[in-house]
């Protein structure tokens, strides 16, 4: 028996500082209160990129360009009723103020304390991969 397939697109936006902004899911939905990286489901018809960018005017009213956005890494993992299969992207430049439209908050982490916050299971191989970056 197959699982069906979700595609979701994450951001990993940086500040000046070196810090990485994660939300916290708010009540009610799947995964309550665990840390993530900003983004959301690829809707038919769009490109990962495309959703990004309004995932992140939706979810932190900011506006991002296509060209800020540069693919670093993909989890796949499998969840009890689906897999979801989430490429990760990193932004440097937005516009605008990020503010938390959707979670319940949003925390600018150092590389090395992102462990510090429990995440997703999709989202926990990420944080390696951005240490090495950062």
């Amino acid at each position: 028996m197959s699982a069906k397939l979700v595609l979701v697109a994450a951001c990993a936006l940086i500040d000046a500082d070196g810090r990485v902004l994660i939300a916290e899911r708010p009540p009610g939905r799947p995964m309550a209160g665990l840390w993530e990286f900003p983004g959301g489901k690829v809707e038919s018809g769009e490109r990962p990129e495309q959703t990004l960018i309004r995932e992140l005017q939706e979810e932190l009213g900011i506006t991002v360009s296509e060209d800020c956005l540069a693919p670093l890494t993909f989890a796949s993992h499998a969840y009890p009723d689906f897999h979801l299969l989430m490429p990760l992207y990193v932004c440097r430049r937005w516009e605008g103020q990020t503010s938390a439209k959707i979670h319940t908050r949003l925390a600018w982490v150092r590389p090395n304390r992102l462990r510090d916050y429990p995440m997703p299971p999709a989202d926990e191989p990420m944080v390696s991969h951005l240490t090495t970056l950062l």
